[in-house]
């Protein structure tokens, strides 16, 4: 068993200035974009993107992400509390961020972008799809150093005590998230993409695989509003939607280049 190391969740302080771990994940998680971006950009000269594009592009999806994360939490999770507490819904360095929400706002930033520069939306979903997993891990490290969206009890030796919460040994679901969401979803969707794809078909990678995984890791999280229908969590049901609109997606995908 082991004990959360309770970390203090502000990284660096200067004056009142004060940079927290949370933010300098989503940092990381942007720059991986650009990272990643740039080099299957030189990768493939004939893809049609440039690294103009790929920056406003990134642009678009910081906005739909802040956005749709922060407005997704509030509505989805724990609209009774931030009706009573509206400033709150501005203090985005607490942590509580949604990742549906996230991929909602997301997906309006891309179809916005892609009007603006008069390509397909599937095109644009298609290429960032690759790029972003990395960064939902290192949303889940965050998660993890503020010691929130903590596990389901277990008996498990790798079992980890989280002391703000109560001294029950429970499972560290944000590195099992880290681990699928992130590493894992990474892998399958960067090699899957590596290859001539029909348009569509990567998106459709993309929705399945965060789906199960979040679909699977939620029988160790702790869920955020109890459990609902058939003994799933709110996350559960969420993610079954996705699942279901990435097969559907791979399945025209590939009926289109048969």
């Amino acid at each position: 068993m082991f004990v959360h190391p309770e970390f203090d969740p502000i990284a660096l302080q200067v004056g009142p200035l004060a940079v927290r771990w949370y933010g300098l994940m989503y940092l990381l998680a942007f720059i991986a974009v650009i990272v990643l971006g740039r080099h299957r950009i030189k990768a493939r000269p004939a893809s049609g993107w440039n690294n103009q594009m790929l920056d406003d592009v990134l642009f678009f999806g910081v906005l739909g992400v802040v956005l749709g994360g922060r407005l997704g939490h509030v509505l989805f999770y724990q609209p009774d509390y931030y009706l009573a507490n509206p400033l709150h819904i501005l203090y985005v360095w607490e942590g509580g961020m949604s990742f549906h929400g996230g991929l909602l706002g997301v997906i309006a930033a891309m179809w916005l972008y892609a009007r603006r520069a008069g390509i397909s939306w599937l095109m644009v979903t298609d290429f960032i799809a690759p790029l972003t997993p990395l960064g939902l891990g290192f949303g889940r490290i965050g998660n993890f150093i503020n010691g929130e969206l903590w596990g389901r009890a277990t008996d498990m030796p790798w079992g980890m005590v989280f002391s703000r919460v109560d001294s029950v040994a429970r499972h560290p679901s944000q590195l099992y998230e880290f681990a699928l969401e992130g590493l894992a979803l990474f892998a399958i969707v960067w090699l899957y993409s590596s290859k001539p794809q029909p348009v569509g078909a990567v998106s459709g990678v993309f929705l399945i695989g965060y789906g199960v995984f979040r679909f699977l890791v939620e029988f160790t999280r702790e869920p955020d509003n109890g459990f609902l229908m058939l003994g799933m969590s709110l996350g559960q049901w969420y993610s079954l939607p996705m699942v279901v609109a990435g097969g559907l997606l791979l399945a025209w995908a590939q009926r289109k280049r048969a």
